[in-house]
């Protein structure tokens, strides 16, 4: 059962900053750079990218295809339940780093703790983002975007402290935020995490359009999100939870994935946070068909 809130997000936490507040460590300037060194040097550049700082990172290149092997999961997905047919791009977690994402460092969301590739792993297949009792936190975007699709992921949270929230969203390509939008897709705001919300981000003065669903977020599950010109439906195991057809709200341009555990340390106390982490085991992402 989900309830719109409208206008302001209800009881949602305060949202009048950007929820990529901070430096976004992208990797196309990077790979220009080294194109640039590999023809000084008259050798080519295996490097792809990297996160930035004084000691940067290479990255291999991606995302991944699809492997053969079904991914988990994949008849409760919502492509497989709607016939959304084969993904432009997947990944499935399966080599030492995220492949191909541009990693954030920096800040931490609305200028709170930081966000550090170290606290991004990857083992065995899954994606692990883990949040310390310092607000040092991770996070991850696809880039380049896409005007309209649809995005899927799965995904499990353990529960964890108030003040670590949990999210897919999809964010604006010209970094215009708020006028640009955001949408949440998944944000889970419950340290318990047996409920999740939906946060439809629009207009200059930051209007919100919340939905929730009563869910247990510690086990897997899949959360899609179909975005239109005429609408946005959130899709939980195949299922539709919420929909939007106020196309004054939708956003205006290309969007791109991101994968976020930001803390808000308002939302419980900052002096005894319990470490907490989410988990994904693929992301895919399918290209708008008309």
């Amino acid at each position: 059962m989900s309830e719109p809130s409208g206008s302001g997000g209800g009881g949602a936490p305060t949202r009048g900053i950007s929820r990529r507040t901070g430096l976004i460590i992208g990797g196309v300037v990077v790979v220009a750079v080294i194109a640039l060194i590999a023809v000084l040097v008259g050798r080519p550049s295996s490097d792809t990218g990297n996160t930035g700082g004084s000691g940067s990172v290479s990255e291999p290149p991606g995302p991944t295809t699809a492997t053969k092997t079904p991914s988990a999961g994949t008849d409760t997905s919502a492509a497989t339940l709607l016939g959304w047919g084969e993904p432009s791009r997947v990944d499935e977690f399966d080599g030492p780093r995220p492949a191909g994402w541009s990693i954030y460092k920096g800040e931490g969301h609305d200028g709170n703790g930081r966000r550090t590739p170290d606290a991004i792993h990857v083992d065995n297949g899954i994606l692990t983002i883990k949040g310390d009792a310092q607000g040092n936190t991770g996070g991850l975007a696809l880039n380049p975007g896409q005007m309209y699709g649809r995005w899927e992921g799965r995904v499990k949270m353990p529960a964890g402290d108030p003040t670590y929230h949990a999210l897919l969203l999809l964010w604006p390509d010209e970094e215009n935020w708020p006028e640009g939008g955001e949408i949440d897709f998944l944000e889970a705001t419950d340290p318990n995490r047996q409920n999740v919300n939906s946060f439809l981000h629009y207009g200059e003065d930051n209007k919100q359009i919340e939905h929730d669903v009563a869910v247990d977020g510690t086990e897997w599950h899949n959360w899609a999100v179909e975005w239109t010109p005429d609408h946005v439906i959130g899709y939980l195991d195949g299922r539709e939870w919420y929909r939007i057809e106020d196309k004054d709200t939708l956003p205006p341009g290309p969007m791109h994935l991101c994968i976020q555990l930001d803390w808000f340390p308002e939302d419980g106390d900052p002096k005894n946070v319990q470490p907490s982490e989410m988990q994904v085991d693929w992301v895919k992402e399918y290209k708008y068909s008309g």
